[in-house]
């Protein structure tokens, strides 16, 4: 069965780094990514990347996160760096399968204090 496993959220100060992992199994996947939910505020896109290495990135995270992915080992990575306390959320892994079904993973907390 189709399974995506978040890890690596944590809590950590302002301006201080977090890689999150999303490990994927079960199908192969074209795009895959980041979305965040904040307490209170609907889920929205970070970043996104194609299995070809395409990347596309909100504006809040243009310049301090990269997104990149392992295609062996089907893992999506998410590097934060230059952390601030807006981007306090749950961040979900995304998977997109090649049949156009769409999975999640049940998201990993990321907390930023100041």
């Amino acid at each position: 069965q189709v399974q995506l496993v978040e890890s690596g959220g944590g809590l950590v100060q302002a301006g201080g780094s977090l890689r999150v992992s999303c490990a994927a199994s079960g199908t192969s996947f074209n795009a895959m990514g980041w979305y965040r939910q904040p307490p209170g505020k609907q889920r929205e896109v970070v970043a996104t990347i194609t299995r070809a290495g395409s990347t596309n990135y909100a504006d809040s995270a243009k310049g301090r996160f990269t997104i990149s992915r392992d295609n062996a080992k089907n893992t999506v990575y998410l590097q934060m760096n230059a952390l601030k306390p807006e981007d306090t959320a749950v961040y979900y892994c995304n998977a997109v399968s090649y049949t156009r079904n769409t999975y999640w993973g049940q998201g990993t907390q990321v907390t930023v204090t100041s």
